[in-house]
Order: structure tokens, then C-alpha cells, then sequence
């Protein structure tokens, strides 16, 4: 299927845009190599440190983008989110950025590391039950209350392009690679990414959770299965693809991986040991899936996008 057939009128084009419009507030991360993983899995590696970005996380890009792309009219409204993890915090900088309000929906449970970041930045927190239902009809019911310019997540087209970013800088620093390996949840990097290496030869992979696997079965089934019972250590995996996110996955991302857990563990500490840097669970997805599965046929260099950094360090997976 060609990204026309799937009805999704998204572009590198609008990647390259989002690039213009954030490069004066979003960090442009370091490319980072480690020899002795390069031995283990068997090919060079380069990972992209988003762990090293604004709030932590990739996510910056696609909230900046999304923020700095609304008119003044719209802007002048605030905006509204629900989230859990890095995108409220992200959501949140980027409106203080603009000056203009923030509103984020969390749930009860969210670590207290995540509401501090978000009431930090400046932002209004509502708090919901921890589910999905929740979180949409707390956010519904404040926009009957106030018009905000809601910022989803993932399945919005101004985060898919800012979240492309990412895979944009990490080509045009490395324009030798053979692919891009990013995690997935509700799929805005990986169709980010997809987008960012439209018009090259580079292969974009995908992976996940195999306790979180929506993504490889909607992918095998040509449609989208919601998630039911995620249970991974890989927190900000646990959601399910959007409409949009998995109109060009589908289209253009070779295949998607999934990861055991005790392989996500292995790997996470593996890059702070080998490469003394801090990244979260969902982050050493990746990884984790080369070193369980073994490099896919063809691929001798690949770009890795460590997608954040977040950690409790009081609840380090091989201490509990």
C-alpha cells in the first residue's frame, strides 16, 4: 500500500516544516555510538538521544510543533491534552514556551515524578480514573467549559511530523543507514520516523513489548487492534495505534518487532553500563529486540532512537 492509498495526506514535507518551526526551542540530540554493542548484536549501531531532549523525551517535538503551529486565535484558547507520562510534561513546556494555558488530564495513579514535571511547567492538572474512557470524557467535559485546542498524543498530524524530526536529524547526521529502529505505542515516532525516510532507501522498524503487542497484530492484520491488558515494564508502550499513526505504518514501515521483558531489563541496563547514560524502559525497546532477534537480514547499520530518559532511579528494574 502507497501512503496515497491510505487516505493520509501527510508528507516528508511536513516533517521538514516541523523541523523549521521547532529548531529554536527543541535540542538537537547527539548521535551516540558504543563499540562493545556494536560487538554484541553484530552491526553499527547509532543511537539518537532523545533521553537528552527537553523534558526527557522525544515527545518535546511533537507538542512544539503542535503548539507553535496554532494560529493566534487558536492559541489564544490554550490547549488540552490527557496524558500520563511524557507528553503532559511536554504539552506543558511548550505552552509555557508560547505563554499561553495548558490544561492536561492525568490519571489518579501517574508516578508523582510525572505530575511534578507537569505542575513545574506551569500547567492546570485535572486528575481522572486510570483508563482510557476517563481520561477522553474528562477532556470532553472541559471543552464544553472552554474552547482549548486539544493536542492528542499521537494521532494528530502536528505531533506524527514533529516526532519525525528526530529520525530527520538522525539521516541527515548519518545518511548511510540501512534503517531506524524505534519503539511503539500509540505510534507517533514510528510514524514519524516512516515519514522522515520516505524518500530514501532506509528501512523503518518498528518494536514493542511482546506483553504489549497491539501494534505487530494490527500490523498482521491489516487493521487495528486495540490493546486490552497491557502488563510491561515499558510504560509509555502501553497504548493503543490511532487512526492516523497506523494509516502510515501500515503504508511504509517494513516490519515491527516485539521484545520479552526480561530483554527490555537487559537491555535498558546495558546502555547505562556500556554507554553511561540514563534511559527509560520503552527507550531500550529497541535494543532490546536486535539482541533477542538478531539483526534483520540485510542491516548492517542502524539508527536507534532512544526515545527518553524518565526513570524513578528509586525503582530501578534490577533492584525491585
Amino acid at each position: 500500500m502507497t501512503l496515497d492509498e491510505s487516505n493520509v495526506s501527510m508528507t516528508r514535507n511536513d516533517v521538514v516544516a516541523a523541523a523549521a518551526r521547532i529548531a529554536p526551542y527543541a535540542h538537537r540530540t547527539p548521535i551516540l555510538t558504543s563499540r562493545s554493542i556494536n560487538e554484541i548484536v553484530g552491526a553499527e549501531l547509532y543511537f539518537k538521544a532523545e533521553n537528552l531532549q527537553r523534558v526527557g523525551a522525544f515527545k518535546f517535538r511533537g507538542a512544539c510543533n503542535a503548539v507553535f503551529s496554532l494560529t493566534d486565535a487558536q492559541a489564544s484558547h490554550g490547549v488540552i491534552t490527557h496524558s500520563s507520562g511524557n507528553h503532559a510534561a511536554a504539552l506543558a513546556l511548550a505552552a509555557k514556551l508560547r505563554g499561553i494555558e495548558a490544561l492536561i488530564v492525568m490519571p489518579e495513579n501517574a508516578p508523582d515524578i510525572k505530575k511534578a514535571a507537569v505542575a513545574g511547567y506551569g500547567a492546570k492538572i485535572e486528575f481522572c480514573a486510570a483508563n482510557e474512557a476517563a481520561r477522553e470524557a474528562a477532556v470532553a467535559h472541559a471543552q464544553t467549559l472552554h474552547p482549548f485546542e486539544l493536542v492528542h498524543p499521537f494521532n494528530d498530524c502536528r505531533i506524527i511530523s514533529g516526532q519525525g524530526t528526530a529520525a530527520l536529524e538522525l539521516l541527515t547526521d548519518e545518511p548511510e543507514l540501512d534503517a531506524i529502529v524505534t519503539p511503539v505505542g500509540g505510534g507517533g515516532l514510528l510514524s514519524g520516523t516512516a515519514l522522515a525516510a520516505s524518500e530514501s532507501t532506509v528501512k523503518v522498524l518498528g518494536t514493542e513489548p511482546a506483553n504489549a503487542d497491539d501494534a505487530a497484530r494490527s500490523f498482521a492484520a491489516d487493521k487495528v487492534i486495540p490493546i486490552t491488558a497491557p502488563d510491561t515494564i515499558a510504560d509509555g508502550l502501553r497504548t493503543s495505534l490511532g487512526d492516523l499513526t497506523f494509516a502510515i505504518i501500515r503504508a511504509q514501515v517494513e516490519q515491527i518487532m516485539t521484545v520479552s521483558e526480561d530483554a527490555i531489563v537487559r537491555a535498558m541496563k546495558l546502555i547505562w553500563e556500556r554507554m553511561n547514560i540514563i534511559v527509560e524502559p520503552s527507550a531500550a525497546v529497541p535494543l532490546a529486540a536486535l539482541m533477542e532477534q538478531g539483526m534483520p537480514d540485510g542491516i548492517a547499520k542502524a539508527g536507534i532512537i532512544l526515545s527518553g530518559g524518565n526513570v524513578d532511579l528509586g525503582h530501578l528494574p534490577w533492584q525491585d
